[in-house]
């Protein structure tokens, strides 16, 4: 009880309505500053650019129905049809980040303007799953252990997440693998370099934040006394955002420099650091 209102939320819950609406005001920030970037490099924008704000924007109406849903439930008991909108925009907001990381994995916009049949597959396999996996989400979110085939619900929503997790991982290996036979063909082994660097953290953190996201965060909250859960939350998202500022800001619209010279000693110098880094990260 807070005073004389009934507070229908449970203990460990209370502070995610303020929680989750920081949050969201946070990445609506964050899109506006995108548009920003996006419309001073608009000569650079290209359709990976726009899909990714798209995410930003419907990740921040997700957090904002999150915590309308929660906020209504703490004052009635009830949703009021904020659960509605939240599985809505969650569900373009799962389709949008695993079809970026593939878009991004692939190399599309930054390293070719198409994409190979085989990363098409990948698509193919990942858009239904995330559709399925948002279906499951919806009976799990609205039904409960007691209920006839939650379990099983449950089981295929971790499948399916599994399956996506596991997807996205092909494309950006590949194209790590294509930027190292590139480099040893097309005399740009600096230029290269910086790719496969590139492309290299950026599957250290995919498998990063997906682990932490799927294992670490979940073990963490089975961890915890039953009035701290919100804090399972907060790292959930704190790692999400820091995620998303890793991404977006390494895959921005920048210009690319007409004039950019590269010498004889730094394409020597780098093909010799493609030569030892091929044996140093093997995949």
């Amino acid at each position: 009880m807070d005073g004389s209102t009934k507070d229908y939320l449970p203990a460990g819950r209370k502070p995610l309505p303020k929680m989750y609406f920081t949050f969201s005001v946070v990445y609506l920030v964050f899109l506006l500053a995108w548009a920003v970037v996006c419309i001073k490099e608009r000569a650079t924008v290209d359709k990976i650019h726009v899909a990714m704000g798209a995410l930003l924007l419907f990740k921040g109406l997700k957090l904002v129905c999150a915590a309308e849903d929660l906020w209504y439930v703490k004052k009635t008991g009830t949703p009021h049809g904020w659960d509605v909108a939240f599985y809505v925009f969650g569900f373009f907001k799962g389709v949008l980040l695993f079809t970026v990381i593939v878009l991004i994995g692939t190399g599309w916009s930054f390293l070719k303007p198409y994409l190979q049949e085989r990363e098409k597959h990948v698509l193919k396999i990942v858009i239904p799953m995330q559709v399925i996996e948002n279906i499951a989400s919806v009976v799990i979110g609205e039904t409960g252990p007691t209920k006839k085939d939650w379990l099983t619900w449950n089981q295929i929503f971790l499948l399916v997440d599994i399956i996506c997790c596991c997807a996205v991982f092909f494309p950006i290996i590949w194209s790590i693998r294509s930027l190292r036979e590139a480099s040893k063909t097309d005399g740009k082994a600096a230029r290269n370099l910086e790719k496969l660097n590139l492309f290299k953290q950026f599957y250290l953190v995919v498998v990063s934040y997906l682990y932490f996201t799927r294992i670490v965060v979940p073990a963490f909250g089975r961890l915890l006394n039953y009035r701290y859960h919100w804090c399972a939350y907060a790292a959930m998202e704190g790692a999400s955002f820091a995620f998303y500022v890793f991404v977006f800001h390494n895959f921005r619209p920048v210009e690319k420099n007409p004039y950019l010279f590269v010498g004889d000693e730094e394409e020597e110098a780098a093909a010799g650091v493609l030569e030892m880094e091929e044996e140093a990260f093997e995949l």
